[in-house]
């Protein structure tokens, strides 16, 4: 079963049609959400460029071309056709390997893998909002189709991280009670 085909299935027959214009918290909703994209796209060229472990590496070109990525062209194109200003972020980031850094100025494999992870925790809770404050369909299906593409990233994430050691798991709660 194919979860993205099932959430299309659902949702074209709401998203044929007469469309009413956006409202206000769509719009803002859409708008953060680009924009947040944009700027995780820039962290992870930037982690990409600081990484040293070479699974941590494909996991963050996968994250930049096969999720960011196509957010990114899809609601920019969205947005033109909307008519909706596109937020400004700055140029993307060179991608090279960059050493001449002092040592414990850069961000090591754990601390990036962590910040990815929250990230998508960020990312997962956005397109939350979005899919519970959206009125029309189309802009529903976004943000699950987007809500579903981090999900499914996060849970194969997860699984290097905690290969690697780098999952901070909270302490264990204890009542006391034997």
């Amino acid at each position: 079963m194919n979860l993205f085909e099932v959430m299309k299935d659902a949702f074209m027959p709401f998203i044929d049609g007469d469309k009413k214009p956006l409202h206000v918290g769509e719009v803002m909703n859409l708008w953060f959400y680009l924009h947040g994209t944009e700027q995780t796209l820039r962290y992870d060229q930037h982690a990409y460029n600081l990484a040293q472990d070479p699974d941590l590496k494909k996991k963050i070109e996968d994250i930049i071309e096969n999720v960011h990525r196509p957010m990114i062209k899809e609601l920019t194109q969205f947005f033109k056709d909307e008519g909706i200003p596109l937020p400004y972020v700055g140029p993307e980031k060179i991608i090279g390997e960059y050493k001449g850094m002092p040592e414990g100025a850069e961000l090591n494999d754990e601390e990036i893998a962590n910040l990815i992870a929250y990230n998508l925790v960020v990312g997962i809770t956005a397109a939350t909002r979005g899919i519970t404050e959206s009125v029309r369909s189309d802009v529903g299906y976004l943000f699950a189709k987007y809500h579903m593409m981090k999900v499914t990233f996060s849970l194969t994430f997860k699984v290097i991280m905690q290969e690697k050691g780098w999952l901070r798991v909270p302490p264990y709660y204890m009542t006391g009670k034997e």
